[in-house]
C-alpha cells in the first residue's frame, strides 16, 4: 500500500485544477492509498471501485453517511440496508421510472426547460450554467414536489451548502456550520408543508410520498423531509453539472456535436460518454465491514473507503483511449448506461444505484433537444475554453455561448 505523498494530494490546488493526471498515477502505481487528512483509503482502479459498489459479499456498508450525510439531511435512504432499505426504496422509486415518469413528470420537465430557454433565446448569447443548468433541475424538482418555484434562491442556497458539506474534505468549520444550519432551515420549511399535504393531498410527488405504503409501512414526516432534502441536493447539483458537461464536451468536439444535431437519437450516447469522461460526482465513500483485499493491499475493517469514480471511469484496463471523449465508442453500452448494469460508475452500482438516474436522463435528453432546437448554430463564446471546477463534484462553472437570436 502507498501513502499519499508520492502523488498530488486530493486536497491540493494542483489536483483541483486537473485531477486526471493524478488519477493516472494512482491507477498505475498507487491503486490503494492511505490518505491521512481524510482518514480514508483511496481506490482508483475500475475493478476495485466496481467491486465496492456491487458488494456481493456484504463487505462494505454506507455507515459513512451517518457522519457524511445525516448532519445535513437527517437519516436518508442511503444509510439504510436490508428490508428497511428495500421498503423505503419501493416507496420512492415508482415516481422515478416508467409510467409515472413519462406521464406525470415528463411534461413538467419539458415545460421548465422551455420556460428557461425562452428567457434568453432572443438575445443571441447566454451562460448555459447560470441561465439554464443551475436552474432547470431544481425547478423540475420543486414542481414535482409541488413547492413554490419562487423559493428557487433558497433551494439553490440549501443544496449548494449541502454539497459543500459533503465535499468538505479538509474539514473547514464554516462549511460544516453552514451545512448543519441548512438541515434546520430546510426542516422548518418542509415539515409544515408535509403536514399540510397529508391533510390536503394533491397530485404532486410530495402527496404521493405522504400516501405511499408498502407492507403496511408509510414514511414519517422526517423520512419524507430527509428524502426531499436528498432529492434537491443530489438531483440539483449532479444534473446541473451533467447538463453543463455534456454541452461543453460536445462544443469542444464539433464533429460529434454535428452528429448529435443531425441525429438526436445520439443524445443518450453523448450523455453516457459524458458520465464516463467527466462525471458530475468524482468520489463516493463507503465503509468496510471486514478486512478486504483490493489491488495494492488490504483495507482494514471499519475504514472509510474513498472510491474515485473520476479515476475508475478512465481506467485503460476497462476503456480504450479513456482520455478521449468519444460518443461512438463500442466499450460503453448506451442501453444499460442508466441502469444498475451500467459500464460507467457515475451513478454507483448495485442496491444503492442512483434512484434518479432515469429522471436525470429525461432532463438531459429534453434539455439538449430543446437547446439545439432553439439555437441551431450554438457555439462557444469566442476565446472561451470550458474549465471544470470542484473536487467532490465537478463541472464547468461557466459556459458562455453565442447563437443567432430568434426574432419575433
Amino acid at each position: 500500500m502507498s501513502t499519499a505523498e508520492q502523488v498530488p494530494d486530493i486536497l491540493s490546488p494542483e489536483f483541483a485544477a486537473d485531477p486526471y493526471p493524478a488519477y493516472a498515477v494512482m491507477r498505475e502505481g498507487k491503486p490503494l492509498i492511505w490518505h491521512e487528512a481524510t482518514q480514508s483509503y483511496i481506490i482508483s482502479r475500475y475493478d476495485d471501485v466496481e467491486r465496492v459498489f456491487k458488494d456481493k459479499k456484504s463487505q462494505f456498508t454506507t455507515d459513512n453517511y451517518n457522519w457524511q450525510l445525516e448532519p445535513v439531511h437527517g437519516k436518508t435512504i442511503l444509510q439504510l440496508s436490508g428490508r428497511e432499505h428495500a421498503v423505503r426504496r419501493a416507496l420512492v422509486a415508482p415516481a422515478f421510472r416508467g409510467k409515472d415518469l413519462q406521464e406525470r413528470f415528463l411534461p413538467v420537465i419539458e415545460r421548465n426547460s422551455r420556460d428557461l430557454i425562452e428567457t434568453f433565446r432572443h438575445s443571441g448569447s447566454a451562460d448555459i450554467v447560470s441561465d439554464y443548468a443551475t436552474r432547470f433541475p431544481v425547478n423540475v424538482i420543486a414542481d414535482m414536489l409541488g413547492l413554490d418555484k419562487a423559493d428557487h434562491a433558497r433551494f439553490h442556497g440549501w443544496y449548494t451548502a449541502v454539497i459543500a458539506f459533503l465535499g468538505n474534505l479538509s474539514g473547514d468549520p464554516e462549511v460544516t456550520a453552514a451545512g448543519e444550519r441548512t438541515r434546520v432551515e430546510f426542516a422548518e420549511y418542509m415539515i409544515p408543508i408535509i403536514r399540510e399535504r397529508r391533510d390536503n393531498p394533491g397530485d404532486d410527488l410530495l402527496s404521493t410520498l405522504c400516501a405511499a405504503e408498502v407492507d403496511g409501512e408509510r414514511m414519517s414526516d422526517e423520512d419524507i423531509k430527509a428524502f426531499c432534502s436528498l432529492l434537491l441536493a443530489a438531483g440539483g447539483e449532479t444534473t446541473d453539472k451533467a447538463i453543463a458537461s455534456i454541452l461543453a464536451n460536445l462544443l469542444m468536439h464539433p464533429d460529434q456535436l454535428a452528429a448529435v444535431r443531425a441525429d438526436r437519437n445520439l443524445i443518450p450516447a453523448a450523455f453516457a460518454e459524458t458520465l464516463r469522461y467527466t462525471p458530475p460526482v468524482h468520489m463516493i465513500m463507503r465503509q468496510s465491514a471486514t478486512d478486504v483485499e483490493v489491488t495494492g493491499g488490504t483495507i482494514p475493517a471499519g475504514a472509510t473507503v474513498t472510491c474515485l469514480i473520476g479515476a475508475a471511469n478512465r481506467d485503460e484496463r476497462r476503456f480504450r483511449a479513456p482520455d478521449r471523449f468519444d460518443i461512438f465508442r463500442d466499450d460503453l453500452s448506451t442501453t444499460s448506461a442508466f441502469t444498475a448494469a451500467a459500464d460507467h460508475l457515475a451513478f454507483a452500482l448495485g442496491r444503492h444505484f442512483c434512484v434518479g438516474a432515469l429522471l436525470a436522463k429525461a432532463e438531459v435528453e429534453t434539455g439538449m433537444n430543446q437547446l439545439l432546437d432553439a439555437m441551431p448554430d450554438l457555439r462557444l463564446a469566442d476565446g472561451f475554453d470550458p474549465v471544470e471546477h470542484g473536487v467532490f463534484t465537478r463541472g464547468p462553472q461557466s459556459l458562455p455561448v453565442r447563437f443567432t437570436p430568434v426574432t419575433g
